[in-house]
């Protein structure tokens, strides 16, 4: 598909920092990343609901429900995954312009693509947060039955089982999910944004 050549960016009249002083809080994207059934999305929306209840702009990007609409159209192949990070990446920045915490849960298996996605934004704006749990764990959690449908073949690509998971080399916050209790997660996170000042 050829790209157009005739379009020029937009600069809004209402700026991200006008947003920020707005809503009180800075602005940035919360990328939880690990292994299906490590707790991304779990602790994505608790996270969601603590910053809702402290009266923050915030909303979560969550890969299944992704998959449901804007990214529909991809498959879980290689260059499909790219392209869905891509373009999760792009909302995410677009969410973050809008002056809002948005917290992106996605398995985002590569750390070329969580790379490219970082250097979208400002530094300080993009909070890599690697939920390690054994795998074995997140297989007796199973939430969605994948480990097991995988194990049978029914799924190929599988991250963890026939597709590489490739670990943060140097993520903002680790949390342990088979260790530590989601409140204390939630408080881990909500402490890191408070040493930043983002809130």
């Amino acid at each position: 598909m050829e790209k157009s050549r005739h379009i020029t960016w937009h600069h809004s009249a209402v700026t991200k920092l006008d947003r920020h002083l707005v809503n009180g809080h800075k602005s940035c994207v919360l990328w939880f990343t690990g292994l299906s059934g490590s707790g991304k999305s779990t602790l994505a929306n608790a996270v969601d609901l603590a910053l809702y209840q402290e009266r923050c702009k915030s909303y979560v990007l969550d890969g299944d429900n992704i998959r449901h609409g804007l990214n529909k159209d991809l498959g879980f192949g290689a260059h499909d995954r790219r392209e869905n990070i891509r373009r999760i990446g792009e909302v995410a920045k677009l969410f973050v312009d809008s002056g809002q915490i948005v917290s992106s849960a996605f398995i985002s298996p590569f750390r070329s693509d969580r790379e490219i996605v970082r250097k979208l934004f400002e530094p300080g704006e993009f909070i890599e947060i690697y939920l390690h749990c054994p795998i074995g764990v997140c297989e007796d959690r199973d939430p969605k039955g994948l480990y097991k449908k995988a194990r049978r073949g029914e799924i190929p690509e599988f991250t963890g089982i026939s597709s590489p998971y490739e670990i943060p080399e140097h993520p903002e916050i680790t949390i342990e999910t088979d260790k530590t209790k989601i409140e204390e997660s939630v408080q881990q996170i909500l402490s890191f944004l408070k040493s930043k000042k983002i809130l």
